[in-house]
């Protein structure tokens, strides 16, 4: 595997591999690497010839008081399970490489950035897609796989690419969970031992959702009345919100039809989780 820190270093590989008629994959990532992670590295290798992984923890996407400076970071770690799940080039840049000097251009996808998560953090989003557009163009990638778990950031990749015509083919990987159903990610480390016993609940209400339609529940206020109820039934989770939206807008449905997806957000102590059901239903 190989280790670029400079745009240079970065397109010399992508190049080389190019000239010879490989797909090259790229998985945007911020480090601290679980197996959701890895699945989408293994998806990626599925798709394309070539497969890069950056490691950036991007500061625009982090809001004032958001955890930007304790964010779990771990090159030695990372660079060691990319080796093993197969990754050919792991683009570890500075914020000097990303965000040269003067920079002061950023991307912002409007839509489905609206609310939720783009309420809740307030320039999150166009964070997000601003170092999205600055890692396409630094790697040049034929497809780019990002995970379902976010589906608000998901369904704002796919805007940019398709409005900007990046030539990007957006790959989505289903959402990697532990055996009680939490969904894995990065932030899970903040949990207590306590919080981590009650974090399924999310998944449980997620699951309640999908049990209401598949019984021919259509009412998205009925069907996010039974959400709520399971997660009422655990005092230490706070909702922030949950709702029933349409996969590709991100925008709030009446009744239920199509590709939807049920987002939630909560809170467990200071630990902020974010999760999801995306469901086809005719």
């Amino acid at each position: 595997m190989i280790t670029a820190t400079t745009a240079h270093d970065l397109r010399r590989a992508v190049d080389r591999w190019r000239a010879h008629g490989e797909r090259v994959g790229l998985v945007p990532t911020m480090g601290a690497l679980h197996a959701g992670h890895l699945s989408l590295v293994e998806l990626a290798r599925s798709r394309a010839d070539r497969v890069v992984v950056s490691v950036f923890v991007n500061p625009t996407q982090f809001g004032p008081g958001e955890d930007f400076a304790r964010y779990p970071r771990d090159a030695a770690r990372d660079a060691a399970l990319l080796d093993g799940a197969g990754c050919d080039l792991l683009f570890l840049p500075a914020v000097e490489t990303v965000y040269g000097p003067g920079c002061t251009t950023r991307v912002r996808v409007d839509g489905p950035s609206r609310g939720f998560e783009g309420e809740a953090r307030p320039g999150h989003f166009e964070g997000v897609a601003t170092v999205v557009a600055m890692l396409f163009n630094l790697a040049r990638p034929d497809l780019a796989v990002f995970g379902e778990k976010d589906a608000q950031q998901l369904a704002v990749v796919r805007a940019l690419a398709r409005d900007l015509h990046l030539g990007v083919e957006i790959v989505a990987a289903p959402t990697v969970r532990d055996a009680d159903g939490l969904a894995l990610s990065s932030r899970n480390a903040y949990l207590t031992p306590a919080e981590r016993r009650a974090a399924p609940v999310l998944f449980r209400a997620l699951e309640a959702a999908r049990a209401a339609i598949a019984a021919g529940e259509r009412d998205s206020g009925r069907v996010l009345a039974q959400l709520r109820a399971v997660v009422a039934g655990e005092p230490s989770v706070s909702l922030e919100y949950a709702a029933v939206v349409t996969a590709d807008s991100f925008q709030p449905v009446d009744r239920i039809a199509g590709e939807i997806v049920v987002p939630l957000a909560a809170r467990l102590g200071s630990t902020r989780l974010i999760d999801n059901l995306r469901l086809r239903v005719e």
